[in-house]
This record gives C-alpha cells, sequence and structure tokens, in this order.
C-alpha cells in the first residue's frame, strides 16, 4: 500500500482507461520533499533482478523480477503477496537493491524471495486506492473494539493489502496482550484474515512521520532502517542532561541523533582526565562546572565570588595547573 500524498494520484483519463503517471522522484511516496541521492546512478538492473519496493510509509520489501519487466523508479507495480496481490513503488533497482537486501538479512534465499507479477493496471490501482480508503474508518473501530475488551494496547496505524482480503494492524503495548478474541471480532467485522504485529515508540513515530526539531522530516521516516535503543549514556557522554525534554524525539525517546556524534565524542573524552578536578590557585579553590569536549575547554568557577562568574579554560592549561598543584605550587591566574 502507499502512503499519502504518494505518486498513485497522478492519474489521467485516455479514453476511459486510467493512466498511471510518475510524480517528480523528489516527491514520490514520501510524506515530504526529500532529496535522492542515488537518483544519478546508472542502472544496474541487468546485473540483478532484486527490485526494493516500498509500500505504506515506511515499510519495504525485496522482489525478484524473474519477468525482466522494464522498471523505473517511482513506478507503481504489483506483486506477490501471502494470500493474492499487493502494490507497492519502486524504490531501488539492481545492484544497490540487492546490497540493501544484504545488508539487512545476512543469509538471503533468493529462490524465497517473492516475485513481481506486472506493472499495476488502472483495475489495479484502482482497487488498491479503494482498499486504502477503509484503512482510517477501519483503525477507529479497531481501537474502540480493543478499548470494549479492556486490553491494554494502542492500534496505531493498520495497512489493508490491495486485493482487499488482508489487514495487517500495528499496534502498541508494554507487555504482552491476548488479542485472540479481539481478532475474532475484528475478523467477523471486516471480513479479512487479520495480521497483528507489535512494534515500539520509535517504529510508530517512523510510521506516523513528523518534523524533527532540526526542521528536516525525521530520520526514522526518511533514511533509518533499524531503530535500536538509545542508552542514556549517549547524552552522559556529550554532557547533556538524558532528561532534557528537548533531547526527547517525537516518539518520547531519546533522539537518534545522539548516536550519530557519540564515536567522536568517545574519542576526544580520552583526552580528558578521568576526573576533573577542583584547580588551586593563590586566590583560592576554584571548581569545575561544565566542559566542552569537542573544543577541550573546562569553565571554572570561585564559589567564593557572589557574581558566579565562570571563566574557560583550555584543557592543555588545566592539566598544567594539575601537574603545577601536585608539587604544591598555587598559579596566580588561570590563564
Amino acid at each position: 500500500m502507499g502512503c499519502e500524498g504518494c505518486s498513485a494520484k497522478q492519474l489521467v483519463s485516455t479514453n476511459g482507461t486510467l493512466n498511471y503517471i510518475s510524480e517528480p522522484k523528489s516527491t514520490s511516496c514520501s510524506k515530504l520533499s526529500t532529496y535522492d541521492w542515488l537518483d544519478d546512478l546508472p542502472d544496474s538492473s541487468d546485473k540483478s533482478d532484486i527490485v526494493e519496493v516500498r509500500f505504506k510509509n515506511t515499510r519495504k520489501e525485496y522482489f525478484r523480477n524473474v519477468n525482466k519487466i522494464l522498471l523505473s523508479k517511482g513506478e507503481l507495480i504489483k506483486v506477490e503477496a501471502p494470500s493474492g496481490f499487493d502494490l507497492g513503488e519502486v524504490s531501488l533497482r539492481g545492484v544497490v537493491a540487492e546490497l540493501q537486501l544484504r545488508r539487512k538479512e545476512k543469509n538471503v534465499d533468493r529462490d524465497k524471495l517473492k516475485i513481481i507479477y506486472k506493472k499495476a493496471s488502472a483495475s489495479d490501482i484502482s482497487s488498491w486506492l479503494e482498499a486504502k480508503s477503509f484503512e482510517d474508518p477501519t483503525m477507529l473501530k479497531a481501537r474502540q473494539f480493543a478499548i470494549n475488551l479492556n486490553l491494554e494496547m494502542k492500534i496505531g496505524d493498520v495497512e489493508f493489502q490491495a486485493d482487499k482480503s488482508r489487514a495487517t494492524f500495528y499496534y502498541i503495548a508494554d507487555g504482552r496482550v491476548d488479542f485472540r478474541e479481539l481478532i475474532k471480532v475484528m475478523a467477523q467485522e471486516f471480513k479479512v484474515k487479520i495480521e497483528m504485529k507489535q512494534i515500539g515508540a520509535r517504529q510508530e513515530a517512523a510510521r506516523i512521520g513528523g518534523i524533527g526539531s532540526c526542521g528536516r522530516e525525521l530520520c526514522c521516516s526518511t533514511w533509518r532502517t533499524e531503530l535500536p535503543s538509545v542508552p542514556k549514556s549517549a547524552a552522559d557522554r556529550q554532557n547533556l542532561n538524558p532528561n532534557a525534554d528537548k533531547l526527547l524525539g517525537q516518539c518520547g525517546k531519546l533522539k537518534c541523533c545522539l548516536m550519530y556524534e557519540l564515536d567522536t565524542y568517545i574519542e576526544a573524552s580520552k583526552d580528558f582526565p578521568s576526573e576533573v578536578l577542583e584547580l588551586e590557585t593563590k586566590m583560592g579553590a576554584v571548581i569545575p562546572i561544565k566542559i566542552d569536549i569537542l573544543n577541550k575547554l573546562v569553565w571554572y568557577t570561585d564559589q567564593s565570588k557572589k557574581d558566579n562568574s565562570s571563566i574557560s579554560v583550555t584543557l592543555d592549561r588545566v592539566k598544567e595547573i594539575i601537574m603545577l598543584n601536585k608539587k604544591g605550587i598555587k598559579v596566580d591566574a588561570l590563564n
């Protein structure tokens, strides 16, 4: 299934027949415009028949183009599904798609990969759009069923297969949930095969999407494929308060981007002593209040002064003063 704003909305009628028109590649099947860094790569579909296909939101799967269909990035195609067929959008082809597949799955059995049937026809797209229109009403009804059954879970999204034979319900729960009765109720109400998939808060944010504090679309909704938990130590190592609201993403967890510079901070912190000590000056002792790991600075303050002013000292100077203090020498000034 495609996501909101996808290129399937670009349909024109020619003699009563619907024809699919691709949108510009920068807006294809994304919640917001993102730059495609792989757009200018040469076509390598003749070297590998693997095709990465994007469905609703961030879900992607890999298929084999056994029929050697000439495909373009952004096209809607009809693919094999567990029961019936589904529609998705071509996101990668050829060698790049195979590299992505092998990066996600170490031991890939190509023979077990599902296949691509053909390019989506007008009737396929019509069926797909009809199935898509069921998703929001179905999600609201399913949430009410869960409430009526007193289940401690939140149904965050529903995805219908293009042939309307199967619906996948994505839910969040703190623990294990016995939803057997819920499945019976929903199967009777919606007349489709039901599949339940539990996701975490990060996965839900990735599916819903949004804008981060940086002003760009969420990383989890665009390019990130794995969403591991971010430990509080990642914030601590960068001298940040892990409880600060500004460090929390839209999922309510620590932002994934805290991991991007962590290795740099760890490497830079090796130059600092295991503990930044008080320094002795002729005017009295000064205590450290803050460090800047990347710029190799330490801020000190003299608590005997009423203004609580602070002064920055380079790491090299701090080490020098520490050595002098160990010899019993008090410096005249920090800098």
